[in-house]
């Protein structure tokens, strides 16, 4: 069996997730997923690759690779949002440990107002359903990703959002790996 992504193509992608289509301007493409997010960070809306990574993670996934990608950006954040960063690293190594579950729903429970904040509401929405859209988790961690990203000097930005592109791109491809050793 082949390493495969679970969406081979933006087409895809937005076919399984027609919210993506909310959160981004760029058209899908019949290109294969990681191809097109380098595309987008290359593109005129480069932000757009971190929109595209949200939705292509799984949703654990998800929520770690914008846990790690705000934990690069600790000088920027504050104490609170330090606190929250701590839930969510809980919460991703035991999901289904009670004592976690509460405290990211109460985190989750509060507007989200800062980038860490945003994370523990896609912690919290994980694999729950919504009638407001599809795959809320991965429009909180994009909003999440997104502000921590607004955070960084204009100078450095680019490099971050690449580095930030790059770990999910990763995270995508580890996923897939991982995905097909369960399959045997």
């Amino acid at each position: 069996m082949a390493n495969e992504l679970r969406f081979k193509t933006a087409w895809d992608l937005f076919m399984a997730c027609p919210a993506v289509a909310g959160d981004m301007i760029a058209p899908p493409t019949e290109q294969p997923s990681i191809e097109f997010c380098r595309a987008l960070l290359a593109g005129r809306v480069p932000e757009e690759a971190i929109t595209f990574c949200a939705y292509l993670l799984p949703e654990r996934a998800a929520v770690w690779w914008a846990h790690e990608c705000l934990t690069h950006l600790t000088d920027l954040l504050d104490s609170g949002d330090q606190e929250l960063l701590a839930l969510v690293q809980d919460w991703v190594s035991q999901p289904d440990s009670p004592h976690h579950g509460t405290e990211v729903s109460k985190a989750a429970a509060m507007p989200p107002t800062t980038p860490a904040a945003w994370i523990a509401l896609a912690a919290g929405w994980r694999g729950a359903p919504s009638h407001l859209q599809s795959f809320p988790a991965a429009h909180a961690v994009n909003a999440g990703v997104l502000a921590g990203l607004a955070r960084v000097a204009l100078a450095d930005r680019f490099s971050v959002l690449s580095a930030f592109v790059e770990m999910g791109i990763q995270m995508a491809e580890i996923e897939a790996l991982r995905q097909s050793a369960d399959a045997y």
